[in-house]
């Protein structure tokens, strides 16, 4: 069975970095992931996200330049660095992993299956 589990959230002042991370379990086959998150009344959205192969990213306008997704295959990682935070990236960022047959990586919550349990990330002004 597939299992995700973040990690890294915390408090940091606008500016500032986090790096979040996501140890995924269960699986043999590389999945495309993603990370998205969500703040209370509103809709879980897409953060970035990275085919199977780790040859294609995909982010939201609101991150570009900011934030990048990558893999550490060997341990099989994702990772979401985040530089130049803002108040309003302040959320429940969570994991997802697709299903093993998807080689693209949708900017769309649908389009994944496994979800990890989350990781706060607050950024103050």
């Amino acid at each position: 069975q597939v299992q995700l589990a973040e990690s890294g959230g915390g408090s940091v002042q606008a500016g500032g970095s986090l790096r979040l991370s996501c140890a995924a379990s269960g699986y043999t086959v590389r999945r495309s992931m993603g990370w998205f998150r969500q703040t209370p009344g509103k809709e879980r959205e897409a953060v970035a996200t990275i085919t199977k192969s780790g040859g294609s990213t995909y982010y939201a306008d609101s991150v570009k330049g900011r934030f990048t997704i990558s893999q550490i295959t060997a341990e099989n990682t994702l990772i979401l660095q985040m530089d130049s935070l803002k108040p309003e990236d302040t959320a429940m960022y969570y994991c997802a992993a697709a299903p093993s047959y998807e080689s693209d990586a949708a900017l769309s919550r649908s389009f994944y299956s496994v979800w990890g349990q989350g990781t706060q990330v607050t950024v103050s002004s």
